[in-house]
């Protein structure tokens, strides 16, 4: 079945969200495959949001995090525990945003194109499952709007679990 997003890129960024969660939502109701409606979820956000890089890291063991499903750039295929900002977010279990990557202790510049960053978790069992990566090309461009329903998107993902 052929999925299609309705959005209108000219709204306002929590415009932008109301109208798009509903409608993720609505797409990976149907799927039980959590790799296909990751990718859905990572190509929906980069076409209708325009980040520069989204995407997921699955937690593959208890230290370490594999690139899953992403639109953007090549990015890094393993991040340890702990290291940089998507390990800080596995290890923290909480959302970490970056307004200047270069300014976070111990950041992994997988593209050196990257400026600003924001990482959620989604959990199983209480426990993290997996993290969303979304990076920009432009600094301090993730705010208190972008956790808010990014959060949002993660509670859903983490219903799928």
């Amino acid at each position: 079945m052929t999925e299609t997003l309705n959005f209108d890129n000219s709204a306002d960024k929590t415009s932008q969200y109301q109208q798009l969660l509903p409608q993720l939502e609505a797409l990976i109701s149907g799927e039980d495959d959590l790799i296909a409606n990751l990718a859905n979820i990572a190509a929906a956000l980069k076409q209708s949001m325009n980040f520069f890089w989204v995407g997921f890291y699955l937690v593959k063991s208890e230290d370490m995090l594999v690139l899953g499903p992403f639109q953007g750039p090549i990015a890094c295929t393993r991040i340890p525990k702990g290291r940089g900002v998507c390990g800080a977010a596995f290890e923290q279990g909480q959302t970490i945003l970056v307004p200047d990557v270069d300014a976070f202790p111990g950041h992994i510049a997988c593209s050196s194109d990257s400026k600003s960053e924001i990482v959620l978790p989604a959990f199983k069992d209480g426990k993290v499952a997996l993290v969303l990566d979304v990076d920009s090309d432009q600094l301090n461009d993730f705010d208190n709007t972008d956790q808010h329903y990014l959060e949002q998107l993660m509670e859903i993902i983490s219903r799928k679990l």
